[in-house]
This record gives C-alpha cells, sequence and structure tokens, in this order.
C-alpha cells in the first residue's frame, strides 16, 4: 500500500485540509511534517466546519492515527487549546502521537518573531508573529528546545538559558525590551509536561513499520510550494520545506517509500503575507474571488491576495516536487465569469518565458501573458462525475492539466466534504 505526500501546490491556502479529509477514511496514519501554527486548514464535515491549525487533518477521521512529526515546531499551549477544543466538540483526540524530537515554540521565541517583524517596518517579511522562525532559527543553530526536553528539568534550564543568554543581549541592547527570565519559560514549559506526556513516542519508527505492514500513510504539508524556504520566492517564505522532500526530512522515511506525491491547486490563486505575485488583483474580479472563495486566512484573518490561475507556478510544482496528481479545489468559485484569464507564460523586460525564473529580481518584474477561456454560468456544486459539469467547466479543468504537467484526478465543486468529484483514486 502507498505512501503519499500530499502538499500545496501555490501559496498555502489551496485546501490541502479538505484533499486530506477526503482521503482520511481510507489512510491509517496522517503526518503533518513541517511548518507549525503558522498553517491553518479548513475542514467542512456535514454541517460542521473544523479551523486546524497545528493538529493532521487526519484527526478528524475516525480510525486514522494523526501524527505531528520531527520536523514540526509545536507551541504546547496551542496544542493543548487545539484539542481541548475538538474534544468539547466530540472529536476523539486520543490517537495523537507528537515526535519527541519536534522542537518547541516558547514565549521568547514569539515576542522576538513579534519584535523583529516591527523593527523591519517596510522591509517585513509579513510573519505570522507565533515565534515559527525563531524557533526554526534556534533549531539551525543548535540551541532549540525540543519535546523530549519537557521530561528532564535539568536539561531543559540548561537550554533555555543558553538560549537566552544571547537573545536577553538582542532584546534589551538593540530592542530596548525586557530581558526575559529562564526560570519563568522553564516553570511555564513543564506546566505542558505532564499533559503532553502521553502523546510523545519515537514516530519515525512507528510510522516506518507501518508502511512495512502496508499500513496507508499520508503526509501532509503545511504552507504551500512557493513558500518554501530553499525553493519558494525567498525572503518572502517560510522556515521550513512544505515540498515532497520536506515529507522525507520531517517524519524519518526514506524518499524510497514514498509512493504518490499530490499537488492541491485551487482554480485561482491566492497568497497571504508579502511578496511577488504576477497575477495578483486590485479590482472588482479580485474583491469578487476574496468575498465568493472566502479567502480569509484561517490562522490569521488577513484578507488573502487574489489573482487568475498561474500555470508557470503549476508547472514549477510539478518540477520541484515531482507531482504524481493534482487535486483541484473551489472550481465553484469561478461560476459566473463570462471569461477567466489563464496565466501561461511571463514578460519579463520584454522576453516571454514559460518558467519561473530563478532570479528574485526578475520574478519581481515579471508581467503575466494571459489566455482566456469561456466561462459557464451553471452550479456546480451538485455535480458527482465530470460528465455532470458544463462544457466549459470541462475545458477549463482539461486546460489547466495540461499546462500544469499533471493529471487532475479530484475536484472541489464546494466546501462540503462530499462537494468533490473524484476521477482518479489517490490510492
Amino acid at each position: 500500500m502507498p505512501a503519499l505526500v500530499l502538499l500545496g501546490a501555490q501559496w498555502g491556502d489551496e485546501g490541502k485540509g479538505k484533499a486530506t479529509d477526503l482521503l482520511g477514511g481510507s489512510v491509517d496514519y496522517v503526518v503533518r511534517y513541517q511548518g507549525g501554527n503558522n498553517a491553518g486548514h479548513t475542514v467542512v464535515v456535514g454541517d460542521q466546519k473544523y479551523a486546524l491549525h497545528l493538529l493532521p487533518s487526519g484527526i478528524l477521521s475516525p480510525g486514522c492515527t494523526p501524527v505531528i512529526g520531527n520536523g514540526v515546531v509545536v507551541d504546547p499551549s496551542v496544542l493543548l487549546s487545539e484539542l481541548s477544543g475538538l474534544q468539547e466538540r466530540g472529536v476523539d483526540t486520543s490517537k495523537l502521537l507528537v515526535s519527541g524530537n519536534a522542537h518547541l515554540i516558547t514565549p521568547y521565541h514569539a515576542t522576538l518573531d513579534k519584535t523583529t517583524e516591527r523593527f523591519l517596518g517596510k522591509r517585513r517579511i509579513g510573519t505570522t508573529g507565533r515565534g515559527i522562525g525563531p524557533t526554526y532559527a534556534d533549531k539551525i543553530n543548535r540551541v532549540g528546545i525540543r519535546v523530549q526536553d519537557l521530561f528532564d528539568e535539568s536539561i531543559l534550564m540548561q537550554k533555555v538559558e543558553a538560549a537566552l543568554d544571547f537573545k536577553n543581549q538582542v532584546l534589551a541592547k538593540l530592542y530596548n525590551r525586557r530581558a526575559i527570565s529562564a526560570q519563568q519559560v522553564v516553570e511555564e514549559l513543564l506546566g505542558y509536561a505532564e499533559q503532553i506526556k502521553g502523546y510523545v513516542a519515537d514516530t519515525t519508527l512507528i510510522l516506518n513499520r507501518a508502511i512495512d505492514e502496508n499500513k496507508v500513510v499520508l503526509f501532509e504539508g503545511g504552507q504551500g510550494t512557493l513558500l518554501d524556504v530553499d525553493h519558494g520566492t525567498y525572503p518572502f517564505v517560510t522556515s521550513s520545506n512544505p515540498t515532497a522532500g520536506g515529507a522525507c526530512t520531517g517524519s524519518g522515511v526514506g524518499p524510497t517509500k514514498i509512493s504518490r506525491v499530490i499537488g492541491i491547486l485551487k482554480a485561482y490563486t491566492t497568497r497571504v503575507g508579502a511578496g511577488p505575485f504576477p497575477t495578483e488583483l486590485f479590482d472588482e474580479d479580485g474583491e469578487a474571488l476574496r468575498r465568493i472563495g472566502g479567502e480569509f486566512g484561517v490562522t490569521t484573518g488577513r484578507n488573502r491576495r487574489c489573482g487568475w490561475f498561474d500555470a508557470v507556478i503549476a508547472r514549477y510544482a510539478t518540477r520541484v516536487n515531482g507531482l504524481t496528481d493534482f487535486f483541484l479545489t473551489k472550481l465553484d468559485v469561478l461560476t459566473g465569469w463570462e471569461r477567466i484569464p489563464v496565466c501561461v507564460a511571463y514578460e519579463i523586460d520584454g522576453e516571454r518565458t514559460t518558467e519561473l525564473p530563478y532570479n528574485q529580481s526578475d520574478f519581481h518584474h515579471a508581467k503575466p501573458v494571459y489566455e482566456y477561456l469561456p466561462g459557464w454560468s451553471e452550479d456546480i456544486t451538485k455535480a458527482k462525475t465530470f460528465a455532470d459539469l458544463p462544457k466549459n467547466a470541462q475545458a477549463y479543468v482539461k486546460a489547466l492539466e495540461e499546462m500544469s504537467g499533471a493529471p487532475i484526478s479530484a475536484i472541489g465543486v464546494g466546501p462540503g466534504r462530499d462537494e468533490t468529484i473524484q476521477i482518479n483514486s489517490f490510492i
């Protein structure tokens, strides 16, 4: 049975939660392998809407084991709050597993994140201020705090003191902020230890054994390909690797065990935060996409920037992730347009290119080259098969598939769990 990676093929917010939830009934494990509570997934089950930030979407599927892998950064207060919220709504959270090697977001990480972003002013990156970047920086600098450190007070104190030696100098002397007490940080973190301990496990061992036993394991990325710290629109990116390669390092499962890589594509394009966005709209069409699509960040509540579908980005995502399939979401949002522009190339300094420029300056100056496809006015939310779609909607999907370089195997025609057209099975 397969091990699957499911990830965002644009700038995030493509509807990964819906896709994961759709597969949840056929999957034994769903694994978050990177990011933290700066990501957000909305899942609609019946008349119930769930906003998940840190927890894998599979936690809503009975029989599925949700896993937070070693590549995730965990804010313990957010984790426990999210678990409590689901438990109050009758969701069983007892199967959750958390890697002991995952790094912890501490109070000083969030403080540094917000302070630094304010200090940057017009040069700010557009972070969520939740401490994600500083936590990953500490991980790379080898002064990070891991989940397993919660269970050894002596080691925890040593590590927090070591981390704060430098950070307090920065806060006090550069930002004119009060120094943070190591003792207070340790006491707060220790307060979470007993509540979290029952979830902590050697997830790398468990996942590899599960795959060897022919269990189905789904690796769920947060954010999207264009926010990858290595392959995204740097520096306007996240601090981890949402691309397919990150699934391996963020879970401890080798690449030879991955059998399928599914990219989630919105039928148009959105992005949150600063950075270049060639197809961004500043007119009534952009406002209509935002209003009809409900384009507001699940985690931040910020308005998402909206634009037309960008085939250049989709092809790039296919290449860097080795995508085998696409799940196209929110096709219903485009109902009502007489014709729909699709970006097929960029014009940069008078030259046309169909590939994403590797040069940051070129991408900043890229102008979209559009082709126009006929739209449709029929309601498609009740469509159950591809043939049920209006001819122009079918043609739109086929055009996007051809431009993007991988087959579209499922189509979202509404927000609900059952509002999906399955063309090819993912499993």
